[in-house]
């Protein structure tokens, strides 16, 4: 079984890629100009922005992860052009030249509207109105109409591995003004993985699923287990639910955390 990904040298693929190789999973990267490829994952020089150059990278695959995107720029036109239109050359290329492979997409929990009742369910209204969300939410829009055999995950706040992710999040957030006491949905490295090889046997064929860990955590707690500095707050919260995610579903599909809290991973130093 080949499987072809895309952002394999991003933030999530370049730590998801060894993993799955380690695995034993037969692993092909889609790769610009310039960049190499991790040990063991066949290298396809290509983009998802230059149509002609997907063609060849799905020859023989029977999955395709795709991982590649813009989270932040200071050209919102060319989150677009990577999140939508990168995706819809991507699903013209598998319908063209890889129809029954499998296509698992990496999505967004900040899809979800601030203001829900509950934590974030699949079935939720997805409303987003920022570049990067609202992008993710267009090409779910494009993969589920494709006629494709599909899948999304949409991920929590992503951490782990010596990222800085975590790290940056409490001068990302205090920018922001979130309150300290908000809790958010995380989902570590290893744990993408965990999804993405689950995907990969067809337990989420045809679905949404949101990935996350164990338990939400607050921002104060982040702050705490980073040793950054977060300003306090008694003020009452607006929206107590925004950035948490239900993912029950998930585990009626066997995922299970492995690291199910931030605390576990500052135990085991793999922050």
């Amino acid at each position: 079984m080949t499987i072809l990904i895309t952002g394999g040298t991003g933030l999530v693929g370049s730590r998801l890629l060894p993993r799955l190789v380690e695995a034993g999973w037969d692993c092909r990267a889609l790769i610009r100009t310039g960049k190499d490829a991790p040990a063991g994952v066949t290298r396809v020089e290509g983009d998802i922005l230059d149509r002609d150059s997907l063609a060849s990278a799905m020859e023989g695959v029977s999955a395709i992860v795709h991982l590649a995107a813009v989270l932040r720029t200071p050209d919102p036109d060319d989150i677009w052009r990577v999140n939508v239109e990168g995706t819809r050359n991507l699903i013209d290329a598998a319908r063209a030249h890889a129809p029954e492979a499998r296509f698992i997409m990496a999505s967004t929990g900040l899809v979800y509207r601030d203001d829900l009742e509950h934590p974030a369910l699949e079935s939720d209204s997805a409303e987003a109105d920022r570049p990067y969300p609202a992008s993710k939410l267009q090409a779910e829009t494009e993969l589920r109409q494709s006629g494709l055999n599909w899948s999304i995950l949409r991920l929590a706040f992503v951490y782990g591995d010596d990222d800085g992710h975590l790290q940056s999040a409490p001068g990302l957030l205090g920018g922001w003004n979130w309150h300290p006491a908000l809790r958010m949905s995380l989902i570590h490295h290893r744990d993408i993985a965990t999804a993405v090889e689950l995907a990969l046997t067809g337990a989420f064929d045809g679905h949404i699923v949101n990935i996350g860990d164990e338990s939400p955590t607050s921002i104060y707690e982040i702050a705490q287990v980073v040793g950054a500095p977060y300003e306090s707050s008694s003020e009452p919260l607006t929206n107590p639910w925004m950035g948490q995610m239900d993912v029950a579903f998930a585990r009626s599909r066997g995922f299970q955390a492995k690291v199910p809290t931030v605390y576990r991973a500052a135990r085991e130093g793999v922050l």
